[in-house]
């Protein structure tokens, strides 16, 4: 966080007394650079100096409060603007923050406490762009996979030297984990940052593939081969020829089956099932697994012979409960990523909700990550995640809920619609539980009722 870096603020107040007052307020914090303007010409005069929040009189002797506002967003796209106004109208408000307003204050005896807070706010705001962008560029500068792996803790620190090893080199790499460390991203990371990027990154499952019928999905297939062949079916292996062909969970390949892609891996061919033609390959294979495949090999189910020549460069994704504060790195990266799909204001975490999080194991590893904060940006009051909107499976005690793959909005629904049916559809009480908005019961309400019908 960059707490100590000078904080400009521009207050843009014609009145000089309310102006005194402003200056007055904010002069209490040392770290403030507070510059007044007495009207929005001058103001936007000076938006080359990159104030981080403007504090904007809504009523200006030369502009109206809407005019400066669009110019400073046009401008200063990334300052956050604080609308003051001696007038409370609803409709006004609701019409600023829409283009773009940070936050609208009105002028009466809470406005100091009400300014300090969302300027604090705001700040924070600033801090994390900062701190996200200034990751971004270290992670690009010396690993080059910052834009899609993040975190700057020393076990991550060494993926992403091995990572850097991995790249430049065509050498078949292992990669281990627990579910939900982000096995497929790293392997993503090295292929579009290999020499192999402009070909494709083909990834199979092989635990989603019923036996009976992986060989034909990694190897294709002739017209004929077996019922329900219909036409020659290209295999994955060779829609990956000049890419990557990334195998997840291999160790849930089973015996047969190992043989025979030992046999492709020996001789760089494939030949489809029910056919004779040899198709020879130039592929990069990356192989994941959460299983200890050593452990599987003297267990007996998994060939030695294949497990050393999948082992190749070993990379193994350390679980989130050991990468210390890259939780409260990832969280903040994942909210801000999650209010910008969801053209949502942003949204920050509470120190408290930050404590939560530090002190979870957080079985399910990233991917439980994003659920949580997600879950807990739709759940949240006034831009601010409390550590109340910070829960971990929380309905699966009672046996209703469990977490699945479905997007924000069904998962949402899905839990207005539990607490609706425990509670006997008392919206208020609802309400109260879920430490949201009725307005909001009643829109997911209409919606939920409107897909019915379709």
């Amino acid at each position: 966080m960059y707490k100590n870096e000078e904080f400009k603020i521009f207050a843009v107040e014609d009145d000089p007394t309310y102006a005194k007052f402003l200056k007055y307020v904010l002069d209490l914090n040392p770290d403030f650079k507070v510059t007044h303007f007495s009207n929005g010409k001058d103001c936007i005069a000076n938006l080359h100096e990159k104030p981080s929040v403007i504090t904007l009189d809504y009523s200006l002797p030369d502009l109206s409060g809407e005019e400066v506002l669009r110019e400073i967003k046009e401008q200063c796209s990334s300052c956050h603007v604080i609308i003051i106004s001696s007038q409370e109208k609803i409709g006004t408000a609701v019409e600023l923050l829409k283009l773009g307003a940070f936050d609208y204050i009105t002028k009466d005896e809470e406005t100091k406490d009400r300014l300090l807070n969302c300027i604090d706010n705001a700040r924070n705001n600033t801090s994390l762009i900062q701190e996200i962008t200034h990751l971004r560029q270290e992670i690009s500068e010396k690993y080059e996979f910052g834009k899609s792996i993040i975190g700057n803790s020393q076990s991550i620190k060494k993926v992403f030297s091995l990572l850097e090893k991995a790249v430049t080199s065509n050498i078949t790499v292992s990669i281990t984990g627990e579910t939900g460390t982000g096995k497929e991203l790293v392997a993503k990371a090295i292929h579009y940052n290999s020499s192999r990027k402009k070909k494709k990154f083909i990834a199979v499952n092989i635990a989603a593939i019923p036996n009976e019928l992986i060989e034909s999905e990694l190897f294709g297939h002739e017209k004929g081969a077996f019922t329900g062949a219909s036409t020659r079916r290209i295999g994955k292996f060779e829609e990956a020829d000049g890419g990557s062909i990334f195998l997840d969970e291999i160790g849930e390949m089973d015996l047969n089956m190992q043989t025979k892609l030992l046999r492709v891996l020996q001789e760089k061919e494939v030949t489809r099932v029910g056919g004779n033609e040899v198709i020879k390959l130039n592929v990069r294979i990356i192989v994941a697994t959460h299983k200890n495949l050593s452990d599987e090999v003297k267990d007996g189910n998994f060939r030695e012979d294949l497990y050393y020549r999948l082992l190749g460069l070993p990379i193994h994704l350390p679980p989130l409960r050991e990468r210390g504060n890259d939780i409260i790195t990832i969280s903040k990266f994942l909210l801000n990523q999650f209010c910008q799909e969801n053209e949502m204001n942003t949204i920050t975490i509470s120190k408290e909700a930050i404590e939560k999080l530090l002190t979870y194991h957080f079985p399910g590893n990233v991917r439980e990550l994003k659920s949580v904060i997600e879950l807990a940006a739709v759940m949240s009051d006034n831009n601010v995640i409390l550590e109340n909107d910070i829960s971990y499976n929380s309905l699966s005690k009672e046996g209703e809920f469990v977490f699945e793959e479905m997007s924000m909005r069904n998962y949402t629904f899905k839990i207005i619609r539990h607490f609706l049916e425990k509670y006997n559809n008392d919206i208020p009480l609802v309400a109260e539980k879920l430490d949201i908005g009725k307005s909001s019961i009643y829109r997911y309400i209409k919606e939920m009722e409107k897909e019915q019908k379709v």
